[in-house]
């Protein structure tokens, strides 16, 4: 099976004469940053036989026509062999250690006269408890056809979520497809991010066997993050209201802030900051205030009902670019303790003294303080009659990968014994 800290494409093909790259994705831990990395070709005893390695070593059957390339503040390193024959077809490795027996992933390279060329892997790069969103370029522009959002395994690519409404367990409440747009083209949004996360993943229209949008992503997640963690639930009570402070960059030149309601993948727009109110929510839902230089806004919902419990998402868009973390809204009748047994605990209240409360016989409030995190959050709050408090919530701060490489590219004349 793919490694969860190595990972990469499980088939290439090539054309005779041409060239093929394979990228090599790895979690950016000191170990592997440092450590060797290794391209081999399988033999028929099992053996896997280097061709080539950041040891400087190349085989001799292969001088130079490969070379191999690693960028460790990226966690990935690529190898590229030119002037393919249609004997290069076999399994081969690429993989991290000392031996050829380390980590590793195993993939299959078909060369043949009429063979198409494999198109590049995008890297996509998160934080640990952060939010990304991935771009699925315009494709099939019938509206009718499901859109998807798949992992690559061993054989397979294993659904994780669809417009048909299916949300893989681990992703319900954090994954959300955009409608599609005129072009064909739509949008992943994942928050929460998880260390598991990390692997290839593939985003199409159809059937998810065919291969008519066969453009794969790495999702890259960082397991170092500033980000704290948070709790994931929120309380109120029937007949009460709550505000809710949804933080993002303030030097981010976003285009719109909103509150949308997920349900199935998909996020209805509850309110924006240019006005919009959803019909359902008219007289009770409102953005009561927005700071710009601050980078904040604030959801006020009031008259709690029993069907506004579930989860909800608080968004920052520019472009592309959308920023979102979600918290999921629990309603309670009654003045009694709340239990999620599903996905996590409740966090026991902690009252402050610098947190101001109020109490009305008939509804719970939050009262929001402010958070010095930049980016998406839910603000710190106490809300009363027996509720938790809200913890802060984040989105990732975006990465900018570094640059400077390390190369070793072979010519004939220099080769090396390993």
């Amino acid at each position: 099976p793919v490694s969860s800290t190595l990972y990469g494409s499980r088939f290439l093909t090539g054309e005779v004469g041409r060239s093929v790259t394979h990228q090599c994705f790895y979690s950016i831990t000191p170990a592997n940053k440092h450590d060797r990395k290794y391209w081999c070709k399988l033999a028929g005893n099992g053996v896997c036989n280097t061709i080539i390695s950041t040891t400087g070593y190349t085989s001799k059957d292969h001088a130079g026509r490969v070379s191999l390339e690693d960028i460790p503040q990226d966690g990935t390193f690529r190898v590229t062999m030119t002037d393919l024959k249609e004997n290069d077809t076999g399994t081969y490795r690429c993989g991290i250690g000392t031996t050829n027996r380390d980590l590793y992933v195993n993939l299959n390279l078909r060369v043949s006269a009429d063979a198409g060329a494999s198109g590049p892997i995008e890297l996509i790069r998160g934080e640990f408890r952060g939010s990304v969103s991935i771009f699925c370029p315009p494709g099939d522009t019938q509206g009718g056809k499901k859109r998807f959002w798949c992992k690559l395994g061993r054989n397979s690519c294993i659904l994780i979520a669809d417009t048909d409404g299916y949300v893989g367990k681990s992703y319900r409440g954090r994954i959300f497809i955009t409608p599609q747009e005129s072009s064909g083209a739509f949008k992943i949004l994942i928050n929460d991010l998880k260390k598991e996360d990390s692997g290839l993943y593939r985003c199409g229209t159809g059937r998810l066997s065919a291969w008519d949008s066969p453009q794969v992503v790495a999702l890259q997640v960082t397991t170092a993050s500033a980000l704290p963690q948070r709790p994931k639930f929120l309380s109120g009570t029937v007949g009460g209201s709550l505000s809710l402070k949804c933080h993002y960059n303030p030097k981010g030149n976003y285009e719109k802030k909103y509150l949308c309601r997920w349900k199935d993948a998909h996020c209805s727009m509850l309110v924006d900051v240019d006005g919009f109110v959803h019909k359902s929510y008219e007289g009770r839902i409102q953005i009561a205030s927005s700071d710009q230089e601050k980078g904040t806004y604030t959801v006020v919902m009031s008259h709690l009902q029993e069907e506004d419990a579930g989860w909800y998402w608080c968004g920052a868009k520019n472009g592309h670019t959308e920023h979102t973390s979600s918290v999921k809204l629990l309603i309670q009748k009654e003045n009694h303790s709340l239990q999620e047994p599903e996905t996590s605990t409740l966090v026991k209240p902690t009252l402050s003294p610098s947190l101001t409360t109020c109490s009305t016989p008939t509804h719970s409030s939050i009262t929001p303080t402010h958070s010095s995190i930049t980016g998406l959050t839910y603000a710190t709050g106490t809300v009363t009659e027996n509720t938790s408090t809200l913890l802060p919530a984040t989105s990732p701060s975006t990465l900018t990968p570094a640059t400077s490489p390390s190369t070793f590219v072979t010519s004939p004349s220099q080769t090396y014994d390993e």
